[in-house]
């Protein structure tokens, strides 16, 4: 596990480690924790950008929490609802696939290191069409909420997205995997995720539109409406 250098994680892993070593004399503890291999990893003390691919996420967060809050003046407890809320919308992004079978259209979560399974949200009645002026405090949560998500999702698709420079070859889409399709008017916490039956090359021979199935329906997209789920194209591309 590697995080920064904060005092409370420093402080938590000195307390995990005073109880670790006073639970190992428990024989059958000790037998249950000696293949896991756990051990907390820190970078060095006053450098955020070791930890870059967390920092990145960080950054998009307040970036986008500053757009939606602007001037409004939110309760101590109205502002950590939102983040609340926030956080189960960065923990329900889709990793990797949870199986290679064609059927299930599941998908691993940061929700399944934190619950064991991913999270569920309520549907409810979009708020962003109201006047703000018109909104009880409770809605005016819900609208910050949606409009950082409208905001925040757009821009982690846009990052799966990325266009490689020409030296470096893109792996191409194949038939049978987990891609995550979009679709911008889906609401907090929800992705739709498909599987790939059917690649359609060009004259060209390449492959710009491809078919898509998803538990309730099957269709046609082309290949810049799909995104690659970012563990699976790791390790593709290795």
């Amino acid at each position: 596990m590697y995080s920064d250098n904060g005092t409370t994680f420093v402080g938590a892993d000195r307390e995990l480690t005073v109880a670790y070593r006073s639970a190992v004399r428990d024989p059958n503890f000790l037998n249950l924790t000696a293949s896991d291999k756990v051990s907390w990893n820190f970078i060095p003390p006053s450098a955020p950008h070791f930890g870059g691919l967390w920092e990145a996420g960080i950054r998009s967060v307040k970036t986008h929490l500053r757009r939606v809050l602007e001037n409004h003046m939110l309760t101590f407890e109205e502002f950590s609802t939102v983040l609340c809320k926030i956080e189960a919308c960065l923990s329900s992004r889709p990793i990797a696939p949870l199986s290679d079978t064609l059927e299930d259209y599941e998908c691993l979560t940061p929700g399944h290191f934190l619950i064991g399974s991913a999270l569920n949200v309520n549907p409810v009645t979009s708020l962003l069409d109201l006047n703000e002026k018109r909104l009880s405090r409770w809605h005016l949560v819900r609208h910050v909420t949606e409009r950082f998500w409208k905001l925040w999702s757009n821009d982690y698709v846009n990052t799966l997205q990325q266009r490689a420079k020409w030296r470096k070859v893109k792996p191409p889409i194949k038939p049978g995997q987990l891609v995550l399709l979009r679709n911008p008017l889906l609401p907090p916490c929800k992705w739709e995720l498909g599987r790939v039956t059917r690649c359609h090359p060009g004259s060209d021979g390449f492959e710009r539109v491809v078919t898509v199935k998803t538990a309730t329906s099957k269709f046609k997209r082309p290949i810049v409406k799909l995104c690659v789920l970012p563990v699976n194209n790791e390790a593709t591309s290795n």
